[in-house]
């Protein structure tokens, strides 16, 4: 991506694309600086030894680029709608990809803007991830006790993804597309003790099995609950869900404690427990067109 200045993007960025396909070299250290296009339209390296360059690089402004992709006015401040609407792998990108050089001074203060949540936004988030758990964390035992092995393990998956987006919330960190959310947990300060945890649940054979470290992983994500100082302590230890025989952490209690910390009015006002945009959709055809994701601003209204 090269950023020009609105009165340099208008008048060069022609010249520069025609400069960039007539005199780049095939190759840069073995890697085509030629590309092409996949059946499925995606973007491919396409080696070529001849002829105009398909160089793919980027002539933007700033203005441009967070417009399009953000919906944001590099101007003005976020609002809490546009926070709950831009997926997390576009705000990782942002603020975490690499800058090379920042010669108009306007890439950094934006990255700086958007490093991370306003603390009610945060706070709204993580109240809604352990109400997601709260729903569920009893079904992992419940299909087991009737039989239903795999649904027991499905259910004990979502939760385990659960978790593991709740650790990025709490070490305030944007989690990334799901080809990248595995290695980017490995990341965390918590992922040296909770992976093997989590795995002994994803490889357990029966749901007795899978719920001894479900409940070891979620009494160690309570305890980084209490470690952030933002509700007075919980309880970190499962207990029966009602009279019934499964282990659980009680996790509606972590986000009703979390709901009543929040102190804007603005967050308060916001539908409870429906979160930020990549808590409540799971399709690509969404959270990677930004279009379509900024239509869903009118959730909260």
């Amino acid at each position: 991506m090269l950023f020009l200045s609105e009165v340099d993007h208008e008048t060069y960025r022609h010249q520069i694309d025609q400069m960039l396909r007539q005199e780049l070299p095939s190759q840069i250290h073995g890697y085509s600086t030629n590309f092409g296009r996949h059946e499925d339209d995606t973007t491919v390296m396409a080696a070529t030894v001849s002829g105009l360059i398909n160089h793919e690089v980027q002539i933007l402004t700033v203005r441009g680029f967070f417009a399009g992709l953000l919906k944001l006015d590099p101007d003005q401040e976020p609002r809490t709608v546009d926070w709950l609407t831009i997926p997390e792998q576009y705000l990782r990108s942002i603020t975490s990809g690499r800058v090379f050089y920042d010669g108009l001074g306007q890439l950094e203060p934006m990255r700086a803007k958007l490093r991370y949540y306003p603390h009610d936004v945060w706070l709204y988030l993580l109240a809604t991830q352990w109400r997601r758990i709260s729903q569920e964390e009893h079904f992992m035992g419940r299909c087991g006790q009737v039989g239903d092995e795999l649904g027991s393990c499905l259910v004990a998956a979502r939760l385990v993804r659960d978790m593991m987006r709740l650790c990025f919330l709490m070490e305030h960190q944007y989690a990334p597309y799901i080809k990248w959310f595995g290695t980017a947990f490995k990341q965390l300060s918590c992922a040296d003790e909770l992976t093997p945890i989590l795995t002994r649940v994803l490889n357990a054979p029966t749901w007795p099995e899978r719920e001894k470290p479900l409940t070891e992983a979620y009494e160690f994500v309570a305890e980084m609950h209490n470690d952030l100082g933002i509700t007075e302590p919980l309880p970190t230890k499962v207990s029966p869900f009602h009279n019934r025989p499964f282990m659980i952490i009680q996790a509606d209690t972590f986000s009703d404690a979390i709901c009543a910390a929040i102190t804007s009015e603005e967050v308060r006002a916001l539908p409870a427990h429906l979160g930020g945009i990549d808590q409540f959709v799971d399709s690509t055809d969404v959270l990677s067109y930004p279009d379509r994701s900024d239509q869903l601003k009118i959730m909260y209204e």
